[in-house]
């Protein structure tokens, strides 16, 4: 049966299923886990690279900049280029988009799942992947992008309504939790001198503030949105 757009826009926009307390907590649960056992986090950091580098993308053309491509590497880092001003507010903007760009998404997906938008979130995770699949540049890149979606075209074409609340309420809580983790790696990594080229240390360099300094912002920004959507989520 083929859907008119006013019944399309209510199933993706209308009321949906409501999941029960003890979906939220699991999926949290579970998404805690995929976060801190490296084992699963290794793969799964796949999807917070694509977000990040998503969230460059984004900033760098609403600046007003051109990009050139997005590169996804095997070993979960990834590099997107964009030509304009090297210096400027634009530059800044786009080298702070990164780090907190799957925190915020995954606050946007709070918001819709604290009104019951289930397959809002779904629609929107199909259409940044999509975005992304347009600018790779490289096989890898390519074959992230491919089979991350495939995974949530499987879940949103096959799985029941049931499947697909506790598959975005995971996706949820991994931006979330899994935005969290990689400030704290990237600090790392500069204490021990192998980070001179990340976005905060390119951020001290275009500012005058320390990289600790920009560290400490992507790190308060998205613990905010952490405390700020587990709100929306569980309460």
């Amino acid at each position: 049966m083929r859907l008119s757009q006013p019944d399309l826009w209510q199933q993706i926009f209308g009321d949906q299923w409501q999941p029960p307390a003890t979906m939220v907590l699991v999926t949290a649960a579970f998404a805690i886990v995929v976060v801190t056992v490296n084992v699963l986090w290794r793969p799964a950091r796949n999807v917070i690279t694509i977000v990040h580098e998503a969230g460059h993308a984004l900033v760098a053309v609403l600046a007003g900049r051109r990009l050139s491509g997005i590169r996804l590497h095997s070993d979960t880092s990834g590099v997107t280029v964009s030509r304009g001003k090297p210096e400027g507010p634009g530059m800044v903007c786009t080298a702070l988009a990164g780090y907190i760009a799957p925190s915020l998404l995954g606050l946007a997906f709070a918001a819709l799942l604290g009104a019951d938008r289930v397959s809002a979130v779904l629609v929107i995770c199909a259409l940044l992947l999509f975005a992304v699949l347009v600018m790779i540049r490289n096989a890898y890149g390519v074959l992230s992008i491919v089979a991350t979606g495939a995974v949530l075209f499987a879940v949103s074409w096959f799985a029941t309504d049931e499947v697909q609340a506790a598959f975005a309420y995971l996706i949820a809580w991994f931006l979330l939790l899994g935005g969290v983790r990689p400030v704290a790696e990237l600090q790392s990594k500069r204490r021990r001198g192998h980070a001179r080229d990340s976005d905060a240390d390119q951020l001290a360099r275009l500012t005058g503030a320390p990289g600790f300094f920009w560290v400490g912002s992507f790190a308060l920004i998205n613990l905010g949105a952490l405390v700020l959507a587990c709100g929306w989520l569980l309460l």
